[in-house]
């Protein structure tokens, strides 16, 4: 508990000091925002800054921090490390840089910010690229909650069709219409269980693995035979949503569009990053004793966990909230899994619907147009959702999927925040050493990952090294070609 405690402390320092570093960096001024400038009554809208925090932070959570944080936890305390510095040197600053730097171009969507400092074929394949993604965002988050609520009731495709129907409504609607209203309640609801459950660590003050006499990959050491997942990379793709997530990327343009001062940047993109990572810390803690508590784990405590270490992260949100905060836990445990991941597909259905949009020049105010967007969209995700019933390993697959696509989108987005910061003059080192790491990390991933090329590690992890240095080459020469034009 001691490393739980510590890791909350730094999450709030860096808020306030390093925070406040990259907003320096930045420079923030009192310029007219798009949100006022070309107010629409549909996307572009002055939303006040507690609502914009709170769709902000359910945009970019859903139930990343959750799940992500369940299974990264099983790795031991090592995921602590990730969640803290990642959410402060990397996520943070990441959602941060981009919602400013879409501010700072009239609510640009990410293919656009790539564009303009990547160049438009690094553009065209990112626009193909993130639309896919927040396709199989949109689609993997509608089947699993339809599950669950198949459980309390009503045929699983019954479900589907009421989600899809609410994922229409809430992608052509205005954005103050259904999205303004309803999420604040579901982001206070994630927040009221993150805090509950915080408060019961505390109270429980469980004796749980420390950083200092376990870090190293537990999971290998309980399960020699079936752990076989490496911390690097496996960890840094597993716990994506509480560390870096490229999915925030295409989400803080929807609140850029909304927000009336840019002083107001910090608390409301870093911050709302911040308060992910707390959440992914609280869930790391919990499932580090659920799966290595001590003298008992508690999996042995809770009536229902029979499957032990290999409990499903959805799995663990429910009988760990049913068990320590009964009646209300059980409600909230509801709201995290199957209205988080609603909420994250419909605002991913919507961002690609403004991310094509954009890229045809086709004006969205009225709705017809929006209709011949959302129709293709729609239907492919709808495609793609009968593959996935089709096939016993569907959803897993796609998720795999996502998961390393989601990781692969951060790092062309750091290597567009570093260009603008070296084209702007200002300390770009703050997010060139996230885009080499994160690089190596997606690079590596693919050499080693089963659903990829499946290398030998020793093997896979040379070869990531040599992409460092590639990528340490390749802006070297871009930086000293840059340079060159400025003299």
């Amino acid at each position: 508990m001691i490393s739980f405690v510590l890791s909350l402390v730094a999450l709030f320092i860096g808020y306030m000091l390093y925070g406040r570093f990259v907003e320096r960096v930045f420079g923030p001024d009192d310029r007219v925002t798009p949100a006022v400038r070309k107010a629409d009554g549909l996307d572009y809208i002055v939303l006040p800054n507690w609502k914009i925090f709170m769709i902000q932070f359910l945009n970019i959570a859903g139930t990343g921090p959750i799940f992500g944080a369940i299974m990264g936890a099983k790795f031991g305390p090592v995921s602590y490390l990730w969640i803290v510095l990642g959410c402060i040197f990397a996520g943070a600053t990441h959602d941060y840089l981009s919602g400013m730097l879409s501010m700072r171009n009239d609510g640009a969507g990410l293919p656009e910010l790539i564009g303009k400092y990547l160049g438009k074929t690094t553009k065209t394949v990112m626009l193909v690229f993130t639309v896919l993604l927040l396709i199989m965002v949109g689609t993997v988050f509608v089947y699993s909650p339809a599950e669950i609520l198949h459980s309390i009731g009503g045929d699983t495709m019954m479900w589907v069709v009421i989600i899809f129907i609410y994922y229409i409504i809430a992608t052509l609607l205005p954005i103050d219409k259904i999205i303004g209203k309803v999420y604040p309640l579901f982001a206070f609801s994630l927040l009221f269980m993150a805090g509950a459950l915080m408060v019961v660590l505390f109270a429980k003050w469980p004796q749980l693995p420390e950083l200092w006499t376990h870090l190293y990959n537990m999971g290998a050491e309980v399960q020699p035979e079936k752990w076989t997942d490496s911390i690097f990379p496996a960890l840094f793709i597993t716990i994506a949503c509480g560390a870096i997530s490229g999915f925030h990327a295409t989400q803080t343009p929807l609140m850029a569009r909304c927000v009336k001062s840019e002083y107001k940047g910090r608390p409301l993109f870093y911050g709302a990053m911040i308060t992910e990572g707390v959440v992914a810390l609280i869930w790391a803690t919990v499932s580090a004793w659920f799966f290595y508590g001590s003298p008992t784990p508690g999996y042995e405590l809770i009536a229902g966990a029979d499957k032990g270490f290999y409990t499903s992260a959805p799995a663990v949100v429910n009988l760990v909230c049913n068990d320590w905060l009964g009646v209300v836990g059980a409600v909230l445990a509801m709201l995290g899994v199957v209205a988080a991941p609603i909420t994250s597909g419909d605002t991913a259905l919507r961002s690609a619907r403004l991310i094509v949009a954009e890229w045809l020049k086709l004006d969205q105010r009225p709705i017809l147009k929006r209709f011949y967007i959302c129709i293709p969209l729609f239907s492919s995700s709808i495609l793609l959702l009968i593959w996935q019933i089709q096939n016993p390993d569907g959803f897993n697959t796609i998720w795999q999927y996502f998961g390393w696509s989601n990781q692969a989108l951060s790092v062309f987005t750091l290597w567009t925040l570093t260009v603008y910061l070296v084209r702007e003059r200002k300390p770009f080192i703050i997010t060139l050493i996230p885009a080499l790491f994160m690089t190596t990390v997606c690079s590596t991933f693919i050499f080693v990952s089963k659903q990829a090329l499946h290398l030998p590690e020793n093997v896979g992890l040379c070869l990531g090294g040599l992409c460092f240095l590639v990528a340490c080459a390749w802006f070297a020469l871009w930086y000293r070609k840059y340079q060159q034009t400025l003299k």
